[in-house]
């Protein structure tokens, strides 16, 4: 069995390796990177509240965070949002408007209701909850919003603050539903060791392969 022989196979075992190796150490940052996410997350959830940001740039420190404002609930403004139970039920998110004192005004989203007329808030009250900040864009298979009849499926504050005519909506807003926000998935240890495990089963299969050629030439 002459070297020149082994040189493309031997290459390919070196870049396949090379690459199962480095998958594996990318999942094992991403690991520690999440479980950073996770502390902060639940730290957040532990503090005290803080009073409301008034810019993005100051909320995203304090995303999961609890926050308070105070100011008037706009219930003849509200917002119904499409949402599932834990337990599978259909129903509402109702998103009602919170005027505060310098003008501007945020969303306050209400606890699940199967009656969305019912989940709209009113009156001057503090309102505590999480800050939460909408995703940059919405998923491919969630359906367009339907403002016309007043049907959201995704938090747009834009096109919400359009509907609702209000002029300065702040572009977050605040989760007073009492529900535990869904715990972020921590599987990269689980992918770590399967790219590691992959790896090894290349290294034993070259392994293999070479002593069933020295056989064959003894």
């Amino acid at each position: 069995m002459s070297r020149k022989s082994l040189l493309v196979p031997t290459l390919f075992v070196l870049a396949g390796l090379a690459v199962l190796l480095g998958l594996g150490i990318w999942q094992l940052e991403r690991r520690q990177w999440k479980e950073g996410l996770i502390a902060a997350r639940e730290a957040g959830l532990a503090a005290q509240p803080a009073p409301l940001p008034s810019t993005l740039a100051a909320a995203r420190p304090l995303e999961y965070h609890r926050v308070t404002a105070t100011g008037r609930l706009l219930g003849d403004r509200a917002l119904d949002l499409h949402a599932t139970s834990a337990a599978g039920a259909l129903g509402w998110h109702v998103l009602t408007p919170l005027l505060l004192d310098d003008g501007s005004a945020v969303l306050v989203q209400g606890a699940f209701t199967t009656d969305a007329k019912a989940g709209a808030m009113t009156g001057t009250q503090s309102v505590t909850g999480l800050l939460r900040i909408p995703a940059p864009s919405r998923g491919w298979f969630v359906p367009n919003d339907r403002p016309e009849r007043n049907e959201w499926f995704a938090v747009d504050v834009p096109a919400m603050a359009a509907a609702a005519k209000l002029e300065r909506l702040l572009p977050f807003y605040v989760d007073a539903s009492g529900e535990r926000p869904p715990d972020l998935p921590n599987d990269h240890l689980q992918y770590a060791i399967t790219w590691f495990a992959l790896a090894a089963a290349l290294v034993v299969v070259y392994i293999l392969v070479l002593r069933r050629r020295r056989g064959e030439q003894t």
